[in-house]
């Protein structure tokens, strides 16, 4: 079973940065490696996602804010780079890895068989 490390979170101001970053002990060029976030309250949802067959995916609440890369040289190293942080952005994130298909559906998060501990991402002046 892969197992997924996160790190990176942390608190900063509306307006700031932070990069999460998400070891996997495999790697697997067809799965998905992907980003779930869960404020209090509320279910958990898909950020973005990057598979090598299937390409990025984001979810329209972090389009254009939120950019998810694959280390170029140690491939089991995906990275969430966040920028222009607002407080609905504060969430615990999870990155999570789906190994069953080579396209990242982030709606269907019963697809994703193994989940990191999650690291806290608190946006607050």
């Amino acid at each position: 079973q892969v197992q997924l490390t996160e790190s990176g979170g942390g608190s900063v101001q509306p307006g700031g940065s932070l990069r999460l970053s998400c070891e996997s002990t495999r790697y697997t060029y067809s799965s998905c490696m992907a980003w779930f976030r869960q404020a209090p309250g509320k279910e958990r949802a898909g950020v973005a996602g990057i598979a090598g067959v299937g390409g990025i995916t984001y979810a329209h609440s972090v389009r254009g804010r939120f950019t998810i890369s694959q280390d170029p040289v140690k491939k089991t190293i995906v990275y969430l780079q966040m920028e222009s942080l607002t407080p609905e952005d504060t969430a615990m994130y999870y990155c999570a890895a789906d190994q069953s298909h080579n396209f990242c559906f982030l709606g269907r998060s019963e697809y994703f068989n193994a989940w990191g501990q999650g690291t806290q991402v608190t946006v607050s002046s």
